[in-house]
């Protein structure tokens, strides 16, 4: 990565397997805020934690992107399309938990696994994006390998589950963050990364005040616990600020289905992180999953190529910038 001229942001002149690990460093980074969030989700209301996570990753990168290229408010047209992207994700989150107070965190993550499949449909449909016989088996493998890990090979398990209500609200959630990465590569025009980031920072802060205003007067913010401020400090850096950024760089690289497929690896990376943090090795009879996934995941990688960007003759040059 190397710094351009002060109005250019940053420019990306990675080669595709470049890009290819940072959509896995974003993969590990995402598995950890399962782990953070579950460790702070108890110390404030889930929809002021994150709103409070939302703000603060939108503060801290302003001076960035102050600093870089400075911050100009972008027309209607434009904000209504950060606006969309910034409704897919929040959208998701106050699915998840909503969804969490009638179902298991099992059935979601179930359910998880299905999302790299509905964002190809949506990339075929509305971006025109190919996806032939072998990345459609792939996408299913990948979901069988995720479904192997997440039930630790036992049939029975799956076989076990029951579908309720809460199933129904998270599904709905997977069909939003699913248009989250296609939404990416449609309403993305000459504005590098860096803004595209920032303004779906703060669109996503102005959904969250409206899903929140209920319970904010509410919080006793001098009762939170530092620990609580630690963790959502870490999901503002590492699993908003960072993600975002890489994934809306991927998208333009790699397209919206080659990215969601990363997300076949959390199940597996969270049980190597809760294994980090001393709850036990995972079970030998989950690495088959781990190494489907894996074989999906470089299937569907196939064909990638550096994007083509919309910027005139005179500003081309990389489309992560």
């Amino acid at each position: 990565m190397t710094q351009t001229g002060n109005n250019t942001g940053l420019r990306l002149s990675l080669p595709l397997w470049g890009v290819h690990s940072l959509m896995v460093l974003a993969a590990v980074l995402v598995s950890t805020s399962f782990t953070v969030g579950a460790a702070i989700t108890r110390g404030l209301d889930p929809a002021v934690l994150l709103l409070v996570r939302y703000v603060v990753a939108a503060l801290l990168f302003a001076p960035l992107l102050a600093a870089r290229q400075g911050i100009v408010r972008p027309d209607l047209r434009q904000l209504g399309g950060y606006s969309a992207i910034s409704a897919c994700t929040v959208g998701f989150f106050w699915c998840m938990f909503e969804a969490l107070r009638y179902t298991s965190a099992l059935n979601t993550s179930v359910i998880f696994a299905l999302v790299p499949g509905i964002s190809g449909i949506y990339s075929a449909v509305f971006l025109g994006e190919r996806l032939g016989r072998n990345r459609l088996l792939a996408l299913l493998f990948g979901m069988a390998g995720a479904l192997w890990v997440i039930f630790r090979g036992d049939p029975a398990r799956l076989l076990a589950m029951e579908i309720n209500h809460g199933d129904l609200i998270f599904l709905a959630g997977c069909f939003l963050m699913a248009a989250y990465t296609p939404l990416v590569k449609k309403l993305h025009r000459r504005e590098s990364m860096l803004v595209m980031t920032f303004w779906v920072l703060v669109t996503g802060a102005g959904w969250l005040i409206l899903l929140s205003l209920p319970q904010l007067g509410r919080v006793d913010w001098l009762a939170v616990a530092p620990e609580v401020w630690a963790g959502i400090l870490y999901l503002a850096i590492f699993s908003t600020i960072v993600t975002f950024y890489l994934t809306h760089v991927a998208t333009l690289y790699l397209g919206p289905t080659r990215v969601m497929a990363y997300s076949y690896f959390y199940p597996a990376f969270v049980l190597l992180i809760d294994w980090g943090f001393g709850h036990g090795l995972p079970a030998a009879v989950t690495l088959p999953g781990v190494g489907v996934v894996t074989l999906a995941t470089v299937v569907l990688q196939r064909g990638a190529v550096e994007p083509v960007c919309r910027r005139p003759p005179a500003e081309q040059g990389p489309c992560g910038r």
